[in-house]
């Protein structure tokens, strides 16, 4: 069964040729030229990954991308940008989006990025997966108040589960298996991204800052993931009791 892909942009020859190129690699392809219909399409039906353009008529990329979230919809986001809103792309990936590019782009290149993202995700279980699975004979990682279940794709802080994008529990979870160890932004793109970002890191500190807000207690003193100035990121394991 072919993957489908919501793309939403409002320059028809963007979306013809996406459309053409991604139906070519073997994806069903939905189209919508504004934002409220791209974001009616993705909270009526399903997909498995929304390619959304920033500058939408109606409602723009930012605010649907933000929805989309606020209703629990995890599908990844790739988001496109103009090539200066250097803001916008940091902003939207803050809001929940997994990636983005930068117009002009290649369709070879868009291809490309789209199985990058969707390989990742297809290790992700089924929901029918997930509840065949029993407690006793899941795998867990445990650091501090955290557990991760990378069999249900699930993370639990203080035993209440979180809603994470796919790349935030991705992310967390590489950070984990490599706890005590620092790992640098580079490292981090490449083995969570699958991809190189030709330098630009700030993908990775807006990821982490995302992580920290949502298990760290303080984020101002992180006590799981900590910056490594000059190098990278470790996580820890805390010592709760007692702690400063």
């Amino acid at each position: 069964m072919s993957q489908r892909l919501l793309v939403v942009d409002d320059e028809e020859s963007i979306v013809t040729l996406l459309q053409f190129n991604l139906e070519q690699s073997g994806y069903e392809v939905v189209t919508a030229m504004d934002g409220a219909a791209g974001l009616e399409l993705a909270l009526s039906q399903s997909f498995d990954l929304i390619i959304l353009d920033l500058m939408l008529p109606e409602i723009d990329g930012l605010e649907v991308c933000k929805q989309l979230r606020q209703q629990k919809v995890l599908t990844p986001i790739l988001m496109l940008t103009a090539k200066d809103d250097e803001f916008d792309k940091v902003l939207g990936l803050e809001l929940g989006a997994d990636d983005y590019m930068t117009k002009p782009f290649s369709p070879r290149e868009v291809v490309a990025r789209v199985r990058a993202i969707l390989r990742r995700i297809g290790q992700q279980p089924s929901l029918s997966q997930q509840n065949a699975e029993t407690n006793e004979n899941q795998k867990v990682i445990t650091f501090g108040e955290v557990d991760i279940y990378p069999d249900n794709y699930e993370v639990h802080y203080k035993k209440k589960s979180l809603d994470l994008t796919p790349k935030e529990f991705e992310l967390l979870l590489y950070l984990a298996n490599h706890k005590g160890r620092v790992l640098t932004r580079d490292q981090l793109l490449n083995a969570v991204w699958d991809y190189e970002f030709v330098g630009d890191t700030r993908i990775v500190d807006v990821h982490i800052s995302h992580l920290r807000e949502k298990i760290e207690p303080n984020t101002r003193k992180p006590i799981y993931i900590k910056t490594i100035r000059g190098l990278g990121y470790k996580l820890e394991e805390p010592q709760l009791d007692g702690q400063a």
